[in-house]
């Protein structure tokens, strides 16, 4: 069933980092009654997050970094271990992800599948994430990597099974990763 949807008000709360809107809606349930809404809504943009992986070797490229938000919510030294992301801008999903792997890993890849796309937490952020995997190998490093300007990005290399158990330890807890790991798994591309 479509639900009858009005947006009746919207108040940007901020635009520091990215877009905040607190928006007021009416909606139409199923049974005809109709009810308004105030919610926020949190516009960070899209982006792109892919899993780079070596079938000879088994193992995975990771990056290793600090994030504000992990860190004020418990994460003792704020570092995370994720796959490698970044938002869109004004890039296609692809041609953002080509170039998050350079900056942060160092490495210019070939080849890349997109397996799916997917809102990571609909409730709250408008963001539309797009997953990829890609092969390496070390021919293929261009640079040391490590970001651009202010990022401190640690790559790791880690075999496919060391990072697994790595996600069910806890020392890996992002979302995205977590994903792409059991992707690969299942898939049995790894």
């Amino acid at each position: 069933m479509r639900h009858n949807i009005e947006l009746i008000k919207t108040e940007v709360l901020s635009d520091n980092w990215y877009i905040l809107k607190k928006i007021t809606y009416g909606f139409t349930r199923k049974n005809g009654d109709r009810k308004q809404y105030t919610r926020e809504a949190y516009d960070r943009g899209n982006g792109a997050v892919i899993l780079l992986y070596n079938k000879e070797t088994k193992k995975v490229l990771l990056t290793k970094q600090f994030r504000l938000p992990i860190y004020i919510n418990g994460n003792p030294d704020g570092m995370l271990i994720e796959a490698c992301a970044g938002l869109l801008d004004t890039n296609e999903p692809e041609d953002c992800i080509r170039r998050e792997v350079e900056e942060e890993t160092g490495f210019r890849i070939n080849n890349i599948e997109k397996v799916f796309e997917m809102y990571m937490s609909p409730g709250s952020v408008t963001e539309i994430l797009y997953f990829f995997i890609g092969s390496y190998h070390h021919g293929m490093k261009i640079n040391e990597g490590g970001g651009i300007e202010d990022e401190e990005i640690e790559i790791l290399e880690l075999d496919i099974d060391v990072a697994i158990q790595m996600m069910y330890n806890g020392s890996i807890k992002d979302a995205k990763t977590i994903i792409l790991l059991q992707h690969l798994k299942l898939q049995k591309i790894l």
